[in-house]
């Protein structure tokens, strides 16, 4: 399991007695403190079914929503009483640990960890609810060894994590330009050096990759670094939209507590809005929580290209999904999977029908609703 580290004074989320021993003992993540008075309960706030929601997120752009949610009150403001207790994650696998422990309820996660958490669990854990962004991912390489795509044969490319989203993504466009990669070991005609993005730049500066298919703010700074992007991953989709970060939910908390799961959806629709609507101001936001969680904002010629690359939408995209999954098998990091069931969009589609918002389709994945 991924190093958990703690958080600093992103926001008023106090973690009960148990579950920090449960927290740094397992890896699943590290609890906030409460310092910031913008997500304070405040006293009178009534109370939703549950006392608390526990949510999970990884400190990377790709999941801004959790973070600007988290950091301007937002989520907190649609739950009233109900207090937020967070957590974040190096990667997705041990926040799918974290949600089947129940150390969380509701994650933001990326599309490939969750496809294996529905899948190993034989659909019977977690529910994908809603989208919370595109794109955000790149190839960039050291120019003075890779000038064209070609050149990536022989080379070492980083990507996050064995069977993580980026990982799946370049394994397949590997097989797409007919080279071999063994998918567990990384070894073959490229070597896949899978590395966590906190190390990714030094392992650049050092010399000891020549490039990675990396999420944002990582891609930028490799740039920073001298870095050149060879390939946007968006190019490779269909109107260059594919989904990078899902809505998780554990069923039995969804079953449970169905109007805490509706407020959060409000909250990260509501946040969604604001930060479309107010690109510098989010910007800013999403660095300041940055800057919590490492004690470092991200400087501008990191955060402005890499904020840029990345769209902010409630739509789930779920046939991106379906061609991920296919990557993955591809791949032979995962078994033709069943996918029937993986999305329950009702309470997504039901705060956007409220919002007067357009709805989105499950792509015919969806989970048999009670009254079908």
């Amino acid at each position: 399991m991924s190093a958990a580290r703690p958080l600093t004074t992103l926001r008023t989320v106090a973690v009960a007695a148990a579950l920090p021993l449960l927290l740094s003992s397992c890896g699943y993540g590290s609890d906030a403190t409460d310092d910031d008075k913008r997500t304070q309960v405040a006293a009178d706030a009534e109370k939703l079914s549950a006392d608390e929601v526990k949510i999970g997120y990884f400190p990377n752009l790709t999941h801004a929503t959790a973070l600007v949610g988290v950091q301007e009150g937002l989520l907190q403001k649609e739950l009233g009483g109900t207090e937020i207790k967070a957590s974040t994650f190096n990667a997705g696998p041990s926040e799918i640990e974290a949600l089947n422990a129940g150390s969380i309820d509701i994650g933001w996660i990326g599309p490939s960890p969750a496809i294996n958490g529905y899948t190993k669990s034989g659909g019977k854990n977690l529910r994908i609810i809603s989208g919370s962004a595109s794109g955000g991912v790149k190839l960039v390489v050291n120019p003075d060894k890779i000038k064209s795509l070609d050149d990536v044969e022989g080379k070492k490319i980083a990507t996050p994590q064995l069977g993580n989203t980026q990982d799946v993504a370049f394994l397949n466009w590997i097989a797409e330009k007919g080279w071999k990669v063994d998918a567990q070991s990384g070894k073959g005609d490229v070597s896949v050096v899978r590395t966590d993005n906190k190390i990714t730049p030094d392992a650049y500066k050092s010399g000891s990759i020549d490039g990675a298919w990396v999420p944002e703010p990582t891609a930028s700074k490799l740039v920073a670094e001298g870095a050149k992007i060879l390939l946007d991953e968006a190019d490779l989709w269909p109107d260059k939209k594919f989904v990078i970060t899902n809505i998780i939910v554990r069923q039995e908390f969804l079953k449970k507590h169905p109007d805490v799961v509706e407020a959060v959806l409000r909250g990260s629709v509501r946040t969604n809005e604001w930060i479309n609507a107010n690109p510098e101001k989010s910007k800013a936001s999403a660095n300041a929580a940055l800057k919590a969680e490492s004690g470092k904002a991200l400087p501008a010629e990191v955060i402005d290209p890499a904020w840029k690359s990345i769209k902010f939408l409630d739509d789930p995209l779920a046939s991106t999904l379906s061609t991920e999954a296919d990557h993955a098998v591809k791949a032979g990091l995962l078994e033709k999977p069943d996918l029937k069931g993986i999305y329950d969009l009702a309470p997504l589609n039901k705060v956007l029908a409220a919002a007067g918002k357009d709805q989105f389709d499950d792509a015919g994945l969806g989970a048999q609703q009670p009254n079908s």
